[in-house]
């Protein structure tokens, strides 16, 4: 019996030590809490929160591929056709802070042409907190106003710089009324070359050189929006030609149907600046002869519209007039079969006076935006 008692009073201490080891083993750990993407809506649609911070980020971007027939810019360009594909990533952020939104915004932009020429570059890179903003942006002499008409070759009379550092203020009171004034580097506005002399045949006063100068520009403007209708003006002294421009817009909204009417006046018709030339001719170099087929002269007026055919279907036309007679009209009809897809066919006429020639382009544009 005693011999029985043991065997049996073993048997049971094991059964309960495995019994015990069993249990443990099937005890899984406690997981750590998830923590799931959070909207910020705060600052507008696509911001989410970044896990873990108090920062709001936005990725967006664009994919295109166009087809384009000839230069609406360039008479005399040699490319009858030429097939083009640009990316764009674009990134933002904000965070809130006791002086409003804390933001940045960056664009990174690379561009592929026939021929396997490609190009890339950061196309905007800047920082904004309390109505201030520094960085690289467009000259505010265009992005204030609100640029020119809504087709693609909507610049080919020369409306303003681009893609420029600056420091930027921008005050909004949010009853309409706006006003701006922006300190912009003037060595990088895309002017290399400025004429310099009242005989627009000249050839000896062209100022080439800019790397020792140190002065700013200077882009100041005010605007109101009531309603349907809308005015900016905005001005632009160029420290290196020591002369500017204004430009002054009206903007109509019709329920859907809307129009705009834009002139611009150049302190010195006779001297190509940063706001009211280009350093381009109709040779698709700089204007070392002739400054007709640059610059305004004196002034220059751009009108389009936009009108829709119906929710998937607009058309857009512009066009331009300057004092030294150069002429271009754009032509567009846009066309959205899917939210964010973009079709478009856009045709174009320009004609240089002074130069007496002229040139038809096309384009054919596919857009996706994400």
């Amino acid at each position: 019996m005693n011999i029985k008692s043991l065997l049996l009073g073993s048997v049971a201490a094991m059964a309960a030590v495995t019994g015990a080891h069993a249990a443990d083993a099937i005890v899984a750990a406690q997981p750590e809490p998830l923590q799931y993407v959070r909207i910020c809506d705060a600052y507008g649609t696509g911001y989410f929160f970044i896990p873990g911070t108090d920062t709001c980020l936005k990725i967006g971007g664009k994919v295109r591929t166009e087809g384009e027939w000839y230069d609406a810019y360039n008479p005399k360009s040699k490319v009858g056709t030429l097939w083009h594909d640009r990316a764009e990533l674009r990134v933002d952020t904000a965070t809130d802070t006791e002086y409003g939104p804390l933001k940045t915004n960056a664009i990174f932009r690379w561009d592929w042409n026939d021929g396997g020429a490609t190009s890339s570059k950061l196309l905007f890179a800047n920082i904004s907190l309390g109505g201030f903003t520094v960085g690289k942006l467009d000259s505010q002499y265009n992005l204030y106003v609100g640029y020119a008409g809504n087709v693609a070759n909507d610049d080919v009379v020369y409306d303003g710089p681009y893609e420029l550092n600056q420091l930027t203020y921008k005050y909004d009171p949010g009853n309409g009324f706006t006003a701006i004034i922006s300190v912009e580097d003037s060595n990088s506005g895309g002017n290399a070359t400025y004429f310099s002399d009242a005989d627009p045949a000249a050839t000896h006063d062209w100022v080439t050189s800019k790397q020792d100068h140190y002065a700013p520009n200077v882009v100041g403007g005010l605007g109101y929006t009531t309603g349907p209708w809308g005015f900016k003006i905005v001005g632009g002294y160029d420290s290196i030609v020591e002369e500017g421009a204004i430009k002054a817009r009206i903007d109509a909204d019709f329920g859907g149907w809307k129009a705009f009417l834009m002139g611009g006046w150049n302190t010195d018709g006779n001297k190509l600046n940063q706001y009211a030339g280009t350093n381009l001719n109709t040779d698709g170099a700089a204007c070392p002869t002739n400054r007709a087929d640059c610059g305004w002269g004196d002034w220059a007026l751009w009108t389009g519209f936009t009108a829709p055919i119906n929710d998937k279907l607009s058309a857009n036309a512009q066009f331009a007039y300057t004092d030294s007679k150069i002429f271009a009209a754009t032509a567009n009809v846009q066309w959205n079969p899917v939210q964010k897809l973009l079709i478009q066919p856009e045709i174009s006429y320009t004609n240089w006076n002074a130069a007496n020639t002229d040139q038809w382009a096309g384009l054919l544009r596919f857009e996706r935006n994400f």
